[in-house]
């Protein structure tokens, strides 16, 4: 075990966090994690599970090939405070569906090649919050969730008709969703659930359907999340899917505003909640804060408009006086978000004399003109439509960039654009309070 360990370096150890148990006992960067009480760490569900005994024999291999032993006794449930080199310890799963509105499919040649990558892995759904489809996974997998009490799980459901799902994801395993889903609710896993609405396919009769299934598993099934889906130009050779437009938007709107008061009376939640798009795309007004029910999906889109105009808001009544800018700006958007954000620049400017913002709807050619979202915005799109102006800064959203690098899609960085531009590039978290500072960072 040692040497198969060592050669495929997957439990080596890139970090040691400050203060923890293993600074405290010297284990190194570079160090390889054998053994957690005599058993292989197959991956980082075995380590975080393995690690919350209270008595830990933990073997680890030095860089000269010396075997370590530690014998460590600890709070239960306590770090040990180890960083890996592989995050999962193991090599993530690649989804084996065809989906029919898969968005991977839709990608344009040339983008980086991890871009390209479909994952459908349980670990990633625990540990970054993606949602898996279940399709890709035995029955061992699945009850392995059931006993390490992997939770939350992030499951992309869509539909809960066997057969639809089937045709929906291509892959013949797909229709056993529900009844997953049912065992996860015996072992009370804690569930959010997404849902990717394509018109005329899983909408009206079958979105009700699907919901009121699901709602059979609540407290279980925490939220559903419903999205449309996304459509690029590099759709040769796909399936034929139609994008959301304003009136479809606005039914599906309905729809779930009646539902919704129909689940409040009965579980007291409104269970589903639609993502911001619909709103923006049928310019129907945002639901109030409280609606959203404490945001159990913001990382879906789901009530991120509101949150930030709620942070800004909230941050706007700290600046308690008139700050003199004296500057000017371009806040780069998606053309979805253009009329929200023109909202938020106004009421910005009442509390910055001499500040000015133009709000500039980027025009996606990279992917499309239906991709209207700013996170996916290119560094070719924002150079091409802003070359020329005369302006302090642009200001752009941390959702255009690559999650731990300034880098966005098509591989042109912060700083390229900023050269090409002759204006900083200034990046803004999706936080209101982040968002208005800024503008007290960036006074005379």
């Amino acid at each position: 075990m040692e040497l198969e360990n060592l050669q495929e370096g997957r439990n080596i150890i890139e970090d040691i966090k400050e203060y923890s148990i293993a600074q405290e006992l010297d284990i190194k960067k570079g160090d390889i994690l054998l053994s957690i009480n005599g058993s292989d760490v197959k991956d980082i569900i075995d380590y975080k599970y393995l690690i919350t005994d209270e008595l830990i024999d933990l073997k680890i291999q030095k860089p000269n090939g010396d075997i370590w032993e530690y014998e460590i006794e600890k709070e239960f449930d306590e770090d040990l405070g180890i960083v890996f080199t592989n995050p999962l310890i193991d090599k993530a799963k690649n989804c084996r569906n065809k989906c029919i509105f898969c968005f991977i499919d839709q990608l344009p040649p040339g983008m980086r090649e991890t871009l390209y990558f479909k994952d459908d892995d349980s670990r990633l759904s625990f540990l970054q919050g993606n949602f898996i489809t279940l399709t890709n996974m035995t029955d061992d997998e699945i009850n392995r969730i059931i006993n390490y009490r992997i939770s939350p799980i992030n499951v992309s459901v869509h539909t809960t008709n066997p057969e639809l799902r089937i045709k929906m994801l291509n892959n013949k395993n797909a229709g056993k969703i529900y009844n997953i889903l049912k065992k996860f609710h015996e072992a009370n896993l804690e569930i959010n659930c997404q849902i990717v609405l394509v018109p005329g396919i899983n909408d009206k009769e079958e979105l009700d359907r699907t919901l009121k299934d699901l709602v059979q598993l609540y407290p279980s099934v925490k939220s559903v999340a419903v999205v449309p889906v996304g459509i690029t130009k590099y759709r040769d050779g796909l399936a034929k899917v139609n994008p959301y437009d304003s009136v479809l938007s606005a039914n599906l709107l309905d729809y779930i505003n009646n539902i919704q008061g129909e689940f409040l009376s009965k579980i007291g939640t409104r269970f589903v909640f639609p993502s911001d798009e619909f709103y923006a795309l049928s310019k129907r007004e945002l639901p109030a804060y409280e609606e959203y029910e404490g945001f159990p999906q913001l990382e879906n889109g789901v009530g991120l408009m509101k949150s930030f105009e709620f942070e800004v808001n909230k941050e706007l009544l700290k600046v308690d006086k008139k700050i003199n800018h004296n500057k000017s700006y371009i806040i780069a958007t998606g053309t979805l978000a253009y009329n929200y954000m023109i909202n938020i620049s106004e009421k910005i400017c009442t509390r910055f004399n001499n500040l000015k913002l133009e709000v500039i709807p980027i025009i996606n050619e990279y992917f499309g003109e239906k991709i209207t979202v700013s996170g996916l915005i290119t560094g070719f799109d924002l150079i091409s439509q802003l070359k020329g102006k005369n302006i302090d800064g642009i200001i752009i959203p941390r959702s255009m960039l690559k999650n731990d690098e300034e880098i966005f899609l098509d591989n042109f960085t912060v700083e390229d654009v900023s050269k090409e531009l002759g204006a900083k590039v200034i990046v803004s978290k999706v936080s209101g309070s982040d968002f208005v500072n800024i503008f007290r960072e960036e006074v005379n």
